[in-house]
Parts: C-alpha cells; structure tokens; sequence
C-alpha cells in the first residue's frame, strides 16, 4: 500500500485507473497515465503530452534526485497534467518536489509511518520556503 500526499496533507487517492510503463507505450496509441522511471528521457513523450491525464515518476530511494529534473523537464516541455512522484520522497523534499513541478507525492506505508502527516505539512507552505525568494525580499 502506499499513501498520497498533497499541500493538504495525507489524502485519499483517487486515481483507479492504472499506469501503462513507459517501455510497455504503444508506438501509435498513448495510454491515459504513464509510468516513467527515473532513468528515463522524457523528449520522447513530447508529442504525446496533451493525451496523457497522469505520470508518475519513479524515486527509486531518496538520494536519487533524477526525478527532480524529469518534472522539470516536462513542464518545460508543456506538460499540463497530472504529475506524481511515486516512491522514496522523504518530507524534507516535499517543497522541491512542488517546485519541480509535481502535483503531488505518493509514498509507501513504512515511510508515512516514520515521517507522519505533520511533518510533511510542515513543507506544504512549499513557496513560502524558498530560498531564492528569501534572498531576493
């Protein structure tokens, strides 16, 4: 199992719908939600962008930051769906998760277990805690 967390803290998921990996997307067709590891290069989802309701990165531990600059990547690229980090997102970078562009964070049980809801709300001001605009006012 695994829990979802958004600006509002931990929510119920909605999504029942499934993920399609990204080795597995069909050629011609675009599945409506996307697996993406973290290793992946998001340029060749570019034409396919507007089909897709939902991708969700892979964080395969907390140390691995990739997922970071695949958000990035996509919004850049005109990515206007829903985004999800998916993994071992731990609370400290729940505002730069928000920053790259993720909608939202879904982690496993274990680790919502360590680092409870208040913790992660403790970030979910995320602009409030950027270090830019702090030195920018």
């Amino acid at each position: 199992m695994s829990v979802l967390v958004q600006d509002t803290g931990f929510v119920t998921d909605d999504w029942d719908r499934g993920f399609t990996p990204l080795a597995e997307l069909p050629a011609n067709d675009t599945a409506c939600c996307v697996d993406v590891p973290s290793d992946a290069d998001p340029a060749g989802l570019a034409n396919r962008l507007s089909e897709i309701d939902m991708i969700r990165v892979d964080f395969p531990s907390s140390a691995d930051g990739r997922g970071f600059t695949i958000a990035r990547r996509l919004r850049l690229m005109g990515y206007a769906g829903r985004l999800r980090a998916h993994g071992h997102v731990i609370a400290d970078q729940y505002a730069m998760a928000r920053r790259s562009g993720f909608d939202e964070v879904e982690i496993p049980d274990e680790l919502a277990t360590r680092q409870p809801e208040d913790q992660w709300l403790a970030r979910a001001d995320w602009n409030a805690h950027d270090y830019q605009n702090r030195l920018r006012a």
